[in-house]
């Protein structure tokens, strides 16, 4: 919310009471909402973003949460989303945080398209640490551990991983990544009618 706030005006939106008292012990300001009823008006945001939320059990209907989401978009405006990505790294991380699903880049593209956005960029990312990822989930299903795989690793690995990080967030601002742990996408809110292409008038 800092970084976004850097670029004008931010607000947080979380259905957690716990949530929302970390983010306002820290000054950051945020609503109490879930994602299939936003408290705001339509046209409301130059840029709406989704960064692991599609994906969980709470969101029963997806597409109705996308059109949401475009609901208080202006138009011209941008989403940017992300969810975890492909059914074969499901595993007991998915069970611990409520996940409902796993996405392909195909279906993400199709979800915003039919929630009535332009679709500009969909892409795989976490895809230098993919193999990392699938050896944990698979040993995950045949240890039968239970639990997320979120956490702090030893600062050397941290490093490291944060390295790749960096060179795959180079990689993806040039080209579409083709398997990843999670999809990426920015899409646009079709502007008004006789608007500039990209003009967020209402």
């Amino acid at each position: 919310m800092r970084h976004l706030a850097e670029s004008g005006s931010a607000l947080g939106v979380d259905i957690s009471a716990e949530a929302l008292r970390f983010c306002r012990s820290r000054g950051v300001p945020v609503a109490r909402a879930g994602v299939l009823a936003l408290p705001f008006p339509d046209r409301t945001f130059d840029c709406v973003t989704s960064f692991d939320v599609l994906y969980h059990r709470w969101v029963t209907d997806d597409h109705a949460a996308v059109v949401e989401l475009a609901r208080v978009l202006r138009p011209g405006g941008l989403l940017l989303a992300r969810v975890p990505a492909l059914k074969m790294l499901w595993g007991a991380h998915d069970e611990a945080v409520h996940s409902r699903h796993r996405y392909t880049a195909g279906e993400v593209r199709r979800l915003l398209e039919a929630g009535g956005l332009n679709v500009e960029r969909a892409s795989y990312c976490n895809t230098l640490l993919f193999p990392v990822v699938l050896l944990r989930r698979t040993l995950d299903r045949l240890t039968g551990r239970h639990g997320s795989d979120v956490g702090f690793l030893p600062a050397p690995i941290e490093r490291l991983f944060r390295g790749l990080l960096g060179i795959e967030a180079a990689l993806v601002r040039r080209v579409s990544l083709p398997f990843g742990a999670s999809v990426v996408a920015v899409a646009r809110k079709p502007p008004l009618p006789g608007a500039p292409d990209g003009a967020g008038t209402i």
